[in-house]
């Protein structure tokens, strides 16, 4: 079972749907009926990007994450072979469904690719906060934007859907950067915990998840199908914050699963309300 999180985890495919349930959550906020399409290239788009990046810092990456960048290495013909599959298929879906879907499906690439090279040798993944906000407002702009090329809506609902989405990436982002925090400080990358300190972080998280009480008293009932449930997100990431930010705290696979894996458990509490509703609600 270990064996087979790990893979799970280290090969992307985690993530990649995670994010293929961020985007099914945000058709659910838009209320529009969701796309299969539009989320299997979600899907594939991400493996593509993640998968990209973990083989162009492999060499990087070998002293913070050994376990993962050994597992890179190994598999890396593999890998290559899925994220040229997976392309295809992102390409694929995406061009049956949309040409502005499209457009939209490769602005992650595109920034994935930016991400990770240097260029005039600076990197946006080395500049403190840049890098956290780029990597969210890339998969904002995937959870915000390609559920509107199926049913537009107005631009209020818009704004709320893209804040929501927006802090709840950012805020995974830093927390990534905690685990990571004593490899980047031995390696001189200036992260947003090694520029402010574990604690600092913490209430830097804190106060960016209390934001999302105000949005969610500003937001005027817009969600009020969903408000339960994203009380619970709002909940759930002080949880997650408050754990994983302990000093000395040895943080595994656990990160992984409990805030990469955030929207897999929102999708599961969102089914179980929908049937819920179905059976005992006229």
């Amino acid at each position: 079972m270990n064996k087979f999180i790990t893979y799970f985890i280290h090969s992307s495919i985690f993530i990649s749907i995670n994010c293929f349930l961020l985007l099914y959550f945000s058709f659910l906020l838009y209320g529009i009926k969701y796309n299969f399409n539009l989320l299997l290239a979600s899907f594939f788009i991400t493996f593509v990007v993640y998968s990209f990046d973990k083989i162009s810092c492999i060499d990087e990456d070998y002293k913070r994450m050994q376990n993962r960048s050994i597992f890179i290495y190994n598999n890396k013909n593999l890998i290559l072979f899925g994220i040229f599959i997976s392309y295809i298929s992102a390409f694929i879906f995406t061009l049956i469904t949309n040409l502005y879907a499209l457009i939209i499906i490769h602005f992650p690439l595109l920034i994935g690719m930016i991400y990770s090279r240097k260029i005039f040798n600076v990197r946006l993944k080395n500049i403190i906060g840049i890098k956290n906000i780029v990597v969210a407002l890339s998969w904002t702009i995937i959870g915000t934007f390609l559920p509107l090329v199926i049913n537009s809506k107005e631009i209020i609902i818009i704004f709320f859907v893209f804040y929501y989405i927006f802090i709840k990436l950012l805020i995974n982002t830093i927390i990534f950067d905690i685990r990571d925090i004593k490899g980047d400080s031995m390696n001189g990358v200036i992260t947003i915990p090694v520029f402010l300190g574990l604690k600092k972080s913490k209430n830097l998280l804190l106060i960016l998840n209390s934001t999302l009480i105000l949005w969610l008293i500003f937001s005027n009932n817009l969600f009020y199908k969903y408000f339960y449930i994203l009380i619970f997100t709002i909940i759930y990431g002080y949880l997650y914050i408050l754990y994983f930010c302990k000093n000395n705290k040895m943080i595994g696979k656990s990160l992984d699963i409990f805030v990469d894996g955030e929207f897999i458990i929102i999708f599961i509490i969102t089914q179980i309300s929908i049937i819920y509703t179905n059976l005992y609600i006229p």
